[in-house]
């Protein structure tokens, strides 16, 4: 097999998009290869923080997802009982990071821009209507088996990326396990263009908001208004996706005396896992395919982007320099994978269990608590430098 083969991406999501752009313009062969016969465009991710700006900047990335989204430089969390409202401001970390803010936009988006950027580059191709549903290692690199529009195709490759999402043909074709846990209840988004901020005071672009019935996060996207909720654990899928639901649920949030107009509506399943490896010989994994989170912070998406471009580096030292990929793998999971048990699923975790109770003292706590740290700005950056993934990006950069 020869090392002047492509470079082979499984899934043109975030991840895999920005490991083929980053190969691309260094000029290293890539072949990006998506499922769905064109990109989708679905309710899935829509906050981009801070370090990942920063990342996709040097890509020149970032400039032209701003001229497309929104963003937001102040988040809240609400108390609904009390109308109690602790508020962020993200300029609290301006002298930490050339994007104090976040930028919601949806990750389509982000995933149209880069593929419109790869048709720049003769050394990528993008495929669509191709899924990795199988491969090997061999000697000196990779046999991946391919679904196509003509038949299965087997194609070789130094190194296979695998950012084929939860359900991973690459992960469960390498052998590799998928550690975790499913929560019971499913989660509801909703878009509506319904104008949110005429009717709830001072109410910022992304918020958290608790309730003794039932909690929620309403933000903003460039083009929608989102709102998330957790569903009922055996509620059939039916009911919830149902029109009759849906505007009773948003009808709890704000009664507007008639129906609400409906963008998208999605249900998903919520997992915490983590794969027990993130690479076998030449196999390799990032985004989905080896960590996947419920998104109360917005940590996945971001992560699995902060995975990426940990990868691409190596990647191209590697084949630039040809030195041996098995350390620089080795270091690449010692850094992503402990992140993504001791920081993301502990903080994700967390989230959850901040928004979710219903007893009146546990909501009292969690509110005077957040009120308090967003009162006192030393407090405050801490907490700021936290939920950005700041901080957990600096550490991870420093495990050897």
């Amino acid at each position: 097999m020869s090392s002047t083969d492509p470079v082979i991406v499984a899934g043109a999501g975030p991840a895999g998009s920005v490991v083929a752009l980053y190969l691309a313009q260094h000029n290293i062969p890539v072949i990006l290869l998506e499922k769905h016969e064109s990109l989708p465009i679905d309710l899935r991710a829509s906050t981009f923080h801070p370090p990942s700006l920063e990342m996709l900047h040097t890509l020149g990335v970032t400039e032209r997802m701003l001229a497309k989204g929104l963003k937001v430089d102040k988040y809240q969390y609400r108390d609904r009982r009390t109308d109690e409202v602790a508020e962020f401001d993200m300029a609290l970390i301006a002298d930490e990071t050339t994007f104090p803010f976040r930028l919601q936009l949806e990750q389509y988006e982000m995933t149209h821009i880069v593929r419109d950027m790869l048709a720049e580059y003769d050394c990528a191709q993008v495929l669509f209507s191709h899924q990795v549903v199988g491969c090997k290692n061999v000697k000196d690199g990779v046999e991946v088996t391919v679904e196509t529009p003509e038949g299965i195709k087997t194609l070789q490759t130094p190194f296979l990326v695998g950012t084929d999402g939860a359900s991973s043909n690459v992960r469960k074709s390498a052998g590799i396990g998928f550690g975790g846990f499913t929560y019971d209840e499913k989660f509801l988004v909703v878009s509506t263009p319904f104008p949110f901020e005429t009717v709830f005071e001072n109410l910022s672009y992304v918020n958290y908001v608790s309730d003794p019935d039932e909690w929620c996060v309403i933000l903003r996207t460039d083009k929608l208004w989102r709102v998330l909720w957790p569903t009922q654990p055996g509620d059939s899928d039916d009911l919830l996706l149902s029109e009759d639901y849906i505007q009773a649920r948003l009808k709890h949030l704000y009664d507007k005396g008639s129906a609400y107009e409906i963008g998208h509506r999605t249900l998903y399943n919520v997992h915490q896992r983590v794969s027990e490896t993130y690479f076998k010989e030449r196999v390799v994994l990032a985004g989905d395919a080896c960590h996947i989170n419920n998104p109360l912070g917005g940590m996945g998406m971001n992560g699995g982007l902060h995975d990426a471009f940990n990868l691409a580096e190596r990647l191209v030292r590697i084949i630039e320099s040809g030195c041996d990929y098995a350390p620089e793998f080795e270091q690449y999971d010692r850094q992503r994978r402990e992140l993504a048990v001791k920081f993301v699923q502990n903080h994700t975790i967390e989230n959850k269990k901040l928004m979710e109770s219903t007893d009146k003292d546990i909501q009292d706590k969690r509110q005077k608590m957040l009120m308090e740290t967003a009162a006192d700005p030393v407090q405050a950056k801490a907490f700021l430098m936290e939920r950005a993934m700041i901080n957990c990006v600096r550490e991870s950069l420093q495990v050897s």
